[in-house]
């Protein structure tokens, strides 16, 4: 009850920021003016693929625009792509009820990091969002990277407590099933990082033995890292793997023409999947960056559907 009041506020909140900043023409500081760089806009999807999408929601200012000021743009950005599911790194609480108030067509798992509850949950989320209507939820759970995956905790090394979530998904026309893992690599330490990945590719590999799987991700690290090396040993790139890719780097910080390329956001799925399309989206909405990170995609088909369905659970009442 408290949560959906909270949600009818949230919505009201961000559509009145939005008429204020749309109508007065406000310039604010993370506004893409001036900046020259490879404007990418989604593109249309077949029916044929799935659209899987990662994006780092940023969760605090933006080049010191405060978070309720960008969240409409965050949430305008993921209409523009409409993904058939997504991953989010950075949600907070506030995100969390800003995501659910505004995408009513998604469904949602997930649970926060630093303390796993669904209420009042403390730190980031890295849950998994999906179309309600075209999927059914089958199975998801969630896990920290670390030695003690079943309860909050911290990996090696690590600067913050790491989490896992995952969805197992299956379309109701089809039958066709996949399974959506998302999480959020620590920023301060290769070790965390590669524990991380190796928990995850041992998770995959246990659970979804003959299932498609896509994987979404902050790795905070790039192509050239033991991560990538663990991660792509087991998943296929969609970027490289694309017959239509188009993309920059993923992490700009407001200045994407002014550094090397950064790429630290990634779209992997099973080996076998066919990617049709790759996009790193960098046009912005009104004319304003709607994250320091770009939100990126992959249009796919599965080689298998999966296999046969389980009992649905009962979906968890996330703010």
């Amino acid at each position: 009850m408290f949560y959906s009041f909270l949600q009818k506020c949230v919505a009201v909140l961000l559509s009145l920021t939005s008429m204020l900043f749309t109508s007065t023409g406000i310039q604010l500081a993370d506004s893409m003016a001036g900046h020259d760089y490879p404007l990418i806009a989604p593109t249309e999807k077949s029916e044929a693929d799935v659209r899987v999408m990662s994006f780092n929601v940023r969760n605090t200012d933006l080049n010191g625009v405060p978070a309720p000021l960008r969240r409409d743009l965050g949430i305008r950005e993921i209409l523009s792509i409409m993904p058939d599911s997504f991953g989010v790194q950075e949600a907070t609480i506030t995100w969390m009820a800003a995501l659910r108030a505004k995408l009513p067509a998604y469904g949602c798992v997930g649970v926060a990091r630093d303390n796993g509850k669904t209420v009042f949950g403390m730190g980031e989320y890295s849950a998994v969002f999906y179309l309600r209507e075209k999927y059914k939820l089958l199975d998801h759970g969630d896990f920290w990277l670390s030695d003690t995956p079943d309860v909050p905790s911290f990996g090696p090394g690590a600067s913050y407590r790491r989490i896992c979530t995952w969805a197992l998904l299956q379309n109701k026309e089809t039958g066709e099933i996949y399974a959506h893992v998302n999480t959020h690599l620590d920023n301060g330490s290769n070790e965390a990082r590669e524990a991380g990945a190796r928990q995850i590719v041992d998770f995959i590999e246990s659970k979804f033995v003959d299932t498609p799987v896509v994987f979404t991700a902050d790795m905070n690290t790039g192509e050239n890292s033991k991560t990538y090396q663990i991660m792509t040993g087991a998943l296929q790139d969609a970027r490289y793997a694309a017959a239509d890719a188009e993309g920059t780097d993923t992490y700009h910080n407001c200045t994407p023409e002014d550094k090397p390329v950064i790429i630290l956001d990634y779209v992997m799925c099973s080996k076998d999947a066919a990617v049709d399309v790759f996009r790193v989206v960098t046009d912005g909405i009104d004319g304003r960056f709607v994250s320091d990170h770009f939100p990126i995609y992959a249009d796919m088909r599965f080689a298998t559907g999966g296999e046969a369905a389980v009992e649905s659970p009962t979906e968890p009442d996330l703010p």
